[in-house]
This record gives structure tokens, C-alpha cells and sequence, in this order.
């Protein structure tokens, strides 16, 4: 039996159309099809070419399609669609002359959209992409208010549906992704009365190409908004829209539950540090979705990631639990990175670090690197809360040690340089520091701030001043305006140094306005969290000093109220001020400044050193209470000069020589 075509009620055999490689019989094929089918040219050349298409005779349905005149086949469908019913006519005839008309723009429309099928197949993707935008274009005159939700053929609606879908792919072939993401937004705007599925892989695809196509798309068009919407900024805001759009569907039950969806949102977030909010949504997923420990450990980098360490540990910590996952190297280096912050859980630290080496010894070298690295890093931690000095050069040597041995398993790892620098710095080795500190540099291409900053500050330690001069200005011109802050710092105080106080003033003033203007400019969450910022506060306080050194009071006084603006309870302002007030000879308000410091943190290392000297010099006190002030700061802080200064003068005058 051959192949048979039915059109409005007529039917011939495919045989008897069978199309061939020479124009000529393509003419009398197509005259063949309209005197038995009743139809006009272009439906009879769409219905030649659909065949030719389906039976793999690509150019053949190719030269076919050529022939198509859209434009005269859209002028005549589209007054046949928007003819009114007259009352003359019979509901039945309307009908009937309706179901003819979508027949007609059905043949067409899906004529032009396998000749965009077959441009595809054959390597021509912009012409591809230029035919199926013309599907598209012809739907929007055809059904000028959109394709309405009834009466209107499937076959048809399917057709405009893989147009829509089609045309962003064609045009991401062709490399033009500025217009594969015009047809994105054309896609999703227009009205296509698209299925809900059809429309979530639309939403999808638009995402990923905003994530990782590498062009930056333009906000979208403002009238194609309602009042008060939200009209996102760049790529990754309207990438970030589309998916929780997407996760509110699922929510609400109205698609199936798809992991990459969760995985594009969790890279979209972490791109913008706004990883609170991804914590919030992944304790939105249902259980079962995602095995315990997994979403533990995955809401613990997001916690980590903003900030709260210490409820990312106590998930950590349940992860590592004995009876679920002990041996997790994950979870274990993540652990360690954060108890390495903090002095007091160093030795902790030190345990993750430890299980991590000796689990990473099976694993590979990189991990052993890492869980000696954090070792390192915790060991120095646990240095500086250590309660002899003796143990404190244990753990100095056995950070170093550590930082050493990770260093010579993986030599290309800046960070690591870098960390045995400044554990170098923490015991006073400041040329073995000052080499780590170049080495990171050069092996960084001067791109990390930090390396700079090391640099200048172990310079200035050696009282270097010109050349750490000369390297933070190597610094600035290296990095951008809004990154210059914590280097203009560091090069106002090594003014101070130099006994240039009023170039220092200079340098604030500069600071100061630098500061202002980054708080005015970056309204975009994205831009803000990518530059470190200076704490104005501390730069309050930094000119507080310096006019207190200058005995100019009223500039003091002026900055310190700033200052106290911006952080009312502060230990640091309060020494500030028992600073001021003890070189105006205000013994007793200087005493309660420092006091009220203390109280505000008992472990402000400043106050306890200025309380001690003070008692010292009034001489009202037992020498003693001083002695455990200047004690207990060189506890915190061992390399603190002027603890060491003092306390030896209350030796003197104690009579211990």
C-alpha cells in the first residue's frame, strides 16, 4: 500500500507525488497535488516538502520549501482567520471555512519550520534561525492577540511550539547569543499559550545560557513589565529570577522535582556571596530529596559562606558524628578551615586536620597538602592562647613544620605560600616571611591584594619605610580605585612612621572619601560583595590617634564622636578616649576609659597595656595590679613592644632587676 495524504477531506497517494531530484517534475508533482487536494501553490509545495522532509530528502525538500511565498500566504490567512461569522452564513459553513483556514496556516507554518529543520541539518544555523523567526513573526500577524486557549488546531499550536522553541537554539548555533537571548525573553513574554513543561525547559535553558554563556544580556525591555515588578539589573539577577520561579513551581507541586535546577541556584547565589538565602531554600526541600548528611554538609558551606561559622560547626559536627559519616573529608576540611579562625577552637582544629591527613594519605597527595595545611594554620592558632612561652614555640615550630610539609607536596598552591609567610610573621622571622611574601606575589602575578599588603606591613616591621613606600604604590597602581582602601591605609600609617603626619591627614582624607563613594555607588548586591572594604570606623579611629599625637583636641574629640556614631559600644574608642583624656592630665577619666574598655572586652589587648602603664606612673596602686595588667596583654599578645617596655619598668621599680 503506498503512502496516502488527506487535506480537507481529499486524499491522494504519495506515490503518485513522488517528488524527484529535477525541478521540472517537482512542478508537476506540486500541479499533481493541487488539482487532487484542492489547494493553492504554497499549501501544495508545503505538502510536497513536508514529504521529502520526512522520507530524508534534505535538499530536495530543501529546493521544494524555496518556492513558499510566506508573505502572500500570510496576507491571505491572516484576513481568512479574522473573518467574522455573518449572520447570513451558517454556523455550520463557518465552521468548516475556520477548520480550512488553520489547515492552510498549519501546511505553511510548518513548511517554513522544516525548512529551518533542514537548514539546520545541513550546517546553515543563521539561516535556520532566520527562517524560524519568520514562524514566529507570522504566528504574531495571524493571531494578532495572541494564540487564544480554544479553537485552535493542534497541529498548529504544536508547530508555533517548536518554533519557540527551536529559534533560541538555532541562533546559540549560530554563535549570535545576543539574539538567542532576545528570543529567550520573546519566548517567555510573548503569548504563545505554551504548555507548563514547554515553558519550564524554556525558563531552564534561558538560565544556563545567562549563568555560563559568557555575554553579558541587557536588562529587558521596560514595557513588556507590569507596574511595581521587579526588572532585573544583569545576567545573574534575571538567571536567579528565572530559577526561583522555577523552585516556586516545584514547590507548589506543578512540576517534577529536577536536582540541576538547585545546582544552577546554588552556583548563581555563590557567584553574588548570597548564600543565606540559598540556606533558607535548600531547608525548603522536602525530605528524601537529598540524603541527610549531604544537605547538612551543603547547608553548612552556605552558612560558612555567610558569615555564621559556628552553626555551620554544629552541623559539621553532625555530620562527623560516629554513627553517621566520621571519615567524610568534606566535611572534615571544611571543619578544620573554620576552627582554624579561631583560637579557641584550634584544638579541634587540630583533630579534623589530623583525621584528614591520615584519611587523605589513602586519597592523594592534594588532600594530605590541605589537612596539613589547616593543621598549620590551627597550630599557630593554638600558639597565641598557649599559657607558656615555652609551649608557644612548640606549636610555632610544629606550625611551621606543618605549613613546610604541605608546601613540598603541592608547590603551585599560593595559599599555602602565603600562610607560611604570615605563621613566619607570627614568630618574628620576617625575612623568611618577606620571601614567602614575594614568592606569592610572583606566583600570583601581583593580582592578589594581600600579598601586597603582607609585604609593605613586614617592611614597615623591619622599618623599611621607603621601600615599603615604594611597594604600596606599586601596590595602587596595580589594583583598581574601589580596591585601594586597605593599601591607602597601610600607606597613611607608614607616614606616621616617617614623622609626615600631615601627608598621613592627607592620605585619610583621601581614604575617607574613597569610603563614601563606595557606599554610595554600589547599590548592586553583586558589585558590593566582591570589594573588601575599609572599616570607616577604624579610619576614625586611626585620625583620632594621630590628632592625639599632634595634641589638636577638638580634632580628636570630633573624630571620636564619628566614630562612636558609627559603633557606640566600642572597646577601642573607649582606650581612644582614656588616651586623650590621660594626655590632658586626666588621670581618673583616663582610668575609667580604660576600665569600661576592659569591660566592653576583657581581652582588648590596648586598654590593658595603657591601664598597666597608668597605674605604673601614678604610683596610687600596688605594682602589682599593673604587673598583671601588662602580664595578661603580653598573654594575648607576645610580640607587643610597649607590654614588654612597661612591664620591665615595673620591674625596675619593683626591684627586680
Amino acid at each position: 500500500m503506498g503512502e496516502e495524504t488527506s487535506v480537507n477531506g481529499a486524499s491522494v497517494k504519495a506515490s503518485e507525488c513522488e517528488v524527484k531530484q529535477d525541478d521540472g517534475e517537482i512542478h508537476e508533482a506540486e500541479s499533481s497535488l493541487r488539482e487532487g487536494l484542492s489547494l493553492n501553490y504554497e499549501e501544495a509545495r508545503a505538502l510536497l516538502g513536508r514529504l521529502e522532509y520526512h522520507r530524508g530528502n534534505i535538499e530536495a525538500a530543501l529546493r521544494v520549501f524555496d518556492g513558499i511565498d510566506l508573505q502572500a500566504a500570510i496576507h491571505r490567512l491572516q484576513s481568512s482567520l479574522s473573518d467574522k461569522l455573518s449572520p447570513r452564513k451558517s454556523r455550520h459553513r463557518g465552521e468548516l471555512q475556520h477548520s480550512a483556514s488553520q489547515h492552510a496556516a498549519r501546511l505553511v507554518l510548518e513548511a517554513i519550520y522544516l525548512k529551518a529543520r533542514s537548514l539546520q541539518k545541513l550546517g546553515r544555523a543563521s539561516e535556520a534561525a532566520i527562517e524560524c523567526k519568520s514562524v514566529l513573526d507570522a504566528a504574531e500577524k495571524m493571531f494578532r492577540h495572541g494564540i487564544p486557549d480554544v479553537l485552535v488546531e493542534n497541529k498548529l499550536q504544536e508547530t508555533v511550539r517548536k518554533a519557540v522553541e527551536l529559534l533560541p537554539e538555532l541562533w546559540k548555533q549560530a554563535g549570535q547569543y545576543q539574539e538567542a537571548l532576545a528570543s529567550y525573553r520573546r519566548a517567555l513574554l510573548g503569548h504563545w499559550n505554551l504548555e507548563d513543561e514547554c515553558r519550564v525547559g524554556i525558563q531552564k535553558r534561558f538560565a544556563v545560557l545567562l549563568l555560563y554563556g559568557g555575554v553579558e544580556a541587557g536588562p529587558p525591555c521596560l514595557a513588556a513589565q507590569t507596574d511595581g515588578s521587579f526588572v532585573p539589573k544583569n545576567n545573574l539577577e534575571e538567571a536567579i529570577l528565572l530559577l526561583m520561579i522555577l523552585l516556586k513551581k516545584w514547590y507548589l507541586g506543578q512540576i517534577q522535582w529536577d536536582p540541576s535546577l538547585m545546582d544552577h541556584f546554588t552556583f548563581a547565589l555563590s557567584q553574588c556571596s548570597q548564600t543565606n538565602i540559598l540556606s533558607r531554600h535548600i531547608e525548603e526541600v522536602l525530605p528524601g530529596m537529598y540524603p541527610r548528611r549531604d544537605r547538612w554538609y551543603t547547608l553548612s558551606l552556605c552558612l560558612c559562606g555567610a558569615g555564621h561559622d559556628e552553626e555551620a560547626l554544629n552541623l559539621l559536627r553532625k555530620v562527623l558524628h560516629k554513627h553517621e559519616n566520621p571519615g567524610d573529608l568534606r566535611a572534615l576540611l571544611l571543619a578544620a578551615k573554620i576552627c582554624s579562625k579561631d583560637c579557641l577552637l584550634a584544638s579541634e582544629g587540630i583533630y579534623y586536620s589530623q583525621n584528614v591527613i591520615a584519611n587523605g594519605q589513602r586519597a592523594e597527595k592534594h588532600l594530605s597538602s590541605l589537612g596539613l595545611q589547616f593543621l598549620g594554620i590551627c597550630m599557630g592558632m593554638k600558639a597565641k592562647s598557649a599559657l607558656s612561652a615555652q609551649e608557644r614555640c612548640r606549636l610555632q615550630a610544629e606550625a611551621i613544620s606543618s605549613l613546610e610539609a604541605a608546601v613540598i607536596l603541592d608547590q603551585h598552591n599560593s595559599e599555602l605560600i602565603f600562610d607560611l609567610g604570615l605563621q613566619y610573621a607570627e614568630e618574628c622571622n620576617t625575612n623568611a616571611a618577606i620571601r614567602c611574601a614575594k614568592t606569592f606575589i610572583d606566583a600570583t602575578g601581583g593580582a592578589m591584594l594581600k600579598g601586597w599588603r603582607l609585604l609593605s606591613l613586614l617592611l614597615s616591621a623591619q622599618q623599611r619605610y621607603l621601600e615599603a613606600e615604594v611597594v604600596t604604590d606599586a601596590a595602587l597602581d596595580e589594583t583598581s580605585k574601589w580596591e585601594q582602601g586597605p593599601l591607602l591605609r597601610i600607606k597613611a600609617k607608614i607616614k606616621v612612621a616617617e614623622s609626615l603626619p600631615m601627608d598621613a591627614v592627607d592620605t585619610y582624607c583621601f581614604l575617607l572619601a574613597l569610603v563614601q563613594a563606595q557606599r554610595k555607588s554600589f547599590s548592586s548586591f553583586k558589585s558590593s560583595t566582591q570589594i573588601e572594604y575599609v572599616n570607616e570606623f577604624e579610619v576614625w579611629q586611626d585620625l583620632a590617634c594621630l590628632y592625639s599625637s599632634l595634641s589638636l583636641w577638638k580634632d580628636v574629640e570630633a573624630c571620636l564622636a564619628k566614630a562612636m556614631a558609627l559603633k557606640p559600644y566600642s572597646a577601642s574608642t573607649l582606650h581612644s578616649k582614656g588616651s586623650m583624656q590621660e594626655a590632658r592630665s586626666e588621670t581618673q577619666a583616663a582610668l575609667s576609659s580604660y576600665s569600661s574598655a576592659l569591660f566592653l572586652d576583657p581581652d582588648h589587648v590596648a586598654s590593658k597595656v595603657s591601664l598597666g602603664a597608668l597605674l605604673w606612673r601614678s604610683g596610687s596602686k600596688p605594682l602589682a595590679i599593673a604587673r598583671s595588667f601588662l602580664s595578661d596583654a603580653l598573654r594575648l599578645e607576645p610580640a607587643n613592644r610597649q607590654a614588654w617596655y612597661y612591664l620591665g619598668m615595673v620591674h625596675k621599680e619593683d626591684g627586680r632587676r
